[in-house]
């Protein structure tokens, strides 16, 4: 196989070591050199001086937790820097060493055999760190609700039974005087919103329990939890909106596809950057997302067509939306994707992958135009007396 690159380089990254594998060809003849550095700075300069000194053009590692970063950083704009997906270039079973792999990807970026995985510049990578927490901080907000519905079942209050947010403004009220000592199912009730659907009979008769100093200590130390996620979200929120400034322009175009809120916008930024050149369609975006299913096919059978792990985070992004009937809308975009889209079979007829993942594939259809430069996007909604029962087709000139 004819190689591609004369002088590259191979990289096994670890916590605290790097191994790398200089591959030189010269006259014919394949020369190699393996050497070992610390992940230390000092350490990781001294390796790129000595890729320096052996005039290598292209670097490969792997994406191996968050170890490849440093490497990344001390090496970027002195290579062209190639970031490998392990799964796409395992070696042969029992052989596996550090030097072993370290060589095995230098000979597979000489012969081109590896596919770059995408690296968005600096700011993406920024916004990317804070949308991501956000979104690890409203899960441990949840998980805290879980608890506090726990403790109150374990103590025989069915507050959750009545009220539908047990740490909204009300269930905060009958929580806080619970933790307070208020023992009194009747004086519980009357905190309750006049907004609700239950009434003051049905809230004591839900709220009537048997609460011990401990469910009151661990209902403090929970709700106290909550309180201070929510005012972490917050400043988050408020970094992610001043990262986003000069993107501002691609989050008000995503905002105008049906069912696309601001914190779904933010995200998919975040996951896709704002260069959609590095995807040659919209379909390759899909592809990347991992909403298209997988091949897998022998002896003329089709073994799967599951979708592909994709990337996760964005997934979440596009599920991120507004469907019609959703019961929880409040952070949601006021446009809600026509309730057509909504369907529990695929548009192919298979039950279970669902038209929301239907309309997630024509959800990345329309944001490959949406951030692009044109301002154009591959979206179009159905006319009005339309038979289609998707909620929209791509079309190249849709405006946003």
């Amino acid at each position: 196989m004819e190689a591609i690159h004369k002088r590259c380089a191979g990289l096994d990254v670890h916590k605290d070591t790097v191994v790398g594998c200089v591959r030189v060809r010269e006259l014919g003849e394949v020369r190699q050199e393996v050497r070992r550095f610390a992940t230390t700075t000092a350490g990781l300069l001294e390796l790129a001086e000595w890729l320096r000194q052996a005039g290598c053009t292209h670097v490969a590692m792997e994406a191996t937790g968050v170890y490849w970063k440093p490497v990344w950083h001390i090496l970027e704009g002195d290579f062209e820097l190639v970031l490998a997906n392990p799964l796409h270039i395992r070696n042969v079973p029992g052989r596996k060493s550090d030097v072993n792999d370290a060589t095995w990807i230098a000979d597979l970026l000489a012969h081109g055999l590896i596919r770059s995985s995408m690296v968005p510049p600096g700011p993406i990578q920024e916004l990317r760190d804070l949308t991501r927490t956000r979104k690890q901080l409203m899960r441990e907000i949840v998980q805290h609700k879980q608890r506090i519905q726990k403790v109150l079942e374990d103590a025989n209050v069915k507050l959750a039974s009545v009220v539908s947010d047990v740490v909204g403004q009300s269930g905060r009220r009958i929580l806080k005087a619970i933790i307070a000592g208020q023992s009194d199912a009747h004086q519980l009730a009357a905190l309750g919103s006049e907004r609700l659907a239950a009434t003051r009979e049905t809230l004591a008769t839900a709220l009537h329990g048997k609460v011990t100093a401990h469910h009151r200590f661990l209902l403090k130390q929970h709700l106290q939890m909550i309180e201070q996620l929510e005012q972490t979200v917050s400043e988050f929120e408020a970094q992610i909106e001043a990262a986003l400034a000069p993107f501002r322009t691609a989050v008000e175009h995503l905002m105008t596809i049906p069912g696309v809120s601001a914190t779904a916008a933010s995200v998919i930024i975040a996951e896709i950057g704002v260069d959609m050149s590095q995807f040659a369609t919209a379909g390759h975006l899909r592809s990347w997302a991992g909403l298209c299913p997988q091949l897998k096919e022998s002896a003329g059978k089709v073994m799967s067509r599951r979708l592909r792990y994709g990337a996760p985070w964005l997934k979440n992004g596009t599920g991120a939306v507004r469907l019609g009937g959703h019961p929880q809308q409040a952070q949601l975009s006021t446009r809600p994707v026509p309730e057509a889209a909504c369907s529990t079979r695929s548009e192919k007829g298979y039950p279970g992958s669902g038209g929301v993942d239907t309309y997630c594939r024509l959800l990345c259809v329309a944001i490959s135009g949406a951030v692009s430069r044109s301002g154009t996007a591959l979206f179009c909604p159905p006319r009005p007396g339309s038979n289609r029962s998707t909620p929209g087709t791509p079309h190249p000139r849709a405006r946003l």
